[in-house]
């Protein structure tokens, strides 16, 4: 008979990184007796190495005005930098697409929006499903860069797990998106790779688009704003600036504005 000391031992398993309290998922359930009785729903995505936290102010103002929203926490978001170097652009869009087929299922029109890699994968959503997409709302969208480093990550990301972040591109003092401080270049490079792909599928999108554009914005520059404006084949493009707000506008000085012009788009793109 073996004793226990014979047998072999197990390590532990490591525990789950532990959320920040800011970046848990937002879900609101429509009230269409506020909508004209249309169940609405809008799909909202953070950005890269960001969280739930830079897009809840807006999604509980859509859900206090009626509508059904859904906030997911993307894969490797919210926790640490280094779970997030494990995931890929496969993963997030995956987490998204799970929201809006979510969504899909009991409301009636659906809008999806984002900021910056948010508005990526809505674009891509808008993309791949332009039956379903009522309309599309993007907050400083990332899908190019005039950073020649990035050509450069095939090999870096090989050599360094991560550089400095670029989070908290925000003018109003005080104001924190809960992102990482840290970029992993695993994870970047796979999102820089997605990007050729979803800007070749543009032209697909055919909802109406509400853009909004921080005039100052350190993260993302201008490559973006021509290629999604000339690239999708919507017959409705809106183009607003936002004139006090850096990167992270969606809790920045012109989040108002934001709230404000995109309710009206919901209302009036999904009224059917």
């Amino acid at each position: 008979m073996l004793h226990n000391a014979a047998m072999p031992s197990r390590s532990p398993r490591p525990s789950p990184p532990a959320l920040h309290p800011l970046a848990s998922p937002l879900t609101v359930a429509a009230r269409p007796e506020l909508t004209g009785g249309r169940r609405i729903g809008v799909l909202l995505s953070h950005g890269f190495t960001g969280s739930p936290a830079s897009m809840k102010p807006w999604g509980e103002h859509l859900g206090s005005l009626g509508y059904g929203v859904e906030v997911p926490r993307l894969p490797g978001h919210g926790t640490t930098w280094q779970e997030m170097n494990r995931t890929t652009w496969a993963d997030w869009y995956g987490e998204v697409a799970r929201a809006f087929d979510k969504l899909c299922l009991d409301h009636d029109a659906v809008v999806v929006g984002g900021l910056s890699m948010g508005g990526a994968l809505a674009l891509q959503l808008a993309a791949d499903h332009p039956d379903r997409v009522a309309g599309v709302m993007v907050v400083n969208p990332a899908l190019a860069t005039k950073r020649r480093d990035v050509k450069l990550l095939p090999v870096l990301k090989l050599l360094l797990p991560s550089m400095p972040g670029i989070s908290n591109d925000i003018k109003l003092a005080g104001a924190d998106e809960h992102a990482y401080a840290r970029t992993p270049l695993r994870a970047a490079h796979s999102m820089f790779s997605a990007w050729p792909a979803l800007v070749a599928s543009l032209p697909r999108i055919t909802a109406p688009l509400l853009y909004f554009r921080s005039t100052v914005d350190k993260v993302v520059d201008e490559l973006t704003e021509p290629l999604v404006t000339g690239g999708v084949s919507s017959s409705e493009v809106t183009v607003r600036r936002l004139e006090n707000s850096y990167h992270v506008a969606t809790i920045d000085n012109d989040a108002p504005q934001i709230f404000a012009e995109s309710a009206e788009f919901v209302a009036r793109v999904a009224a059917g």
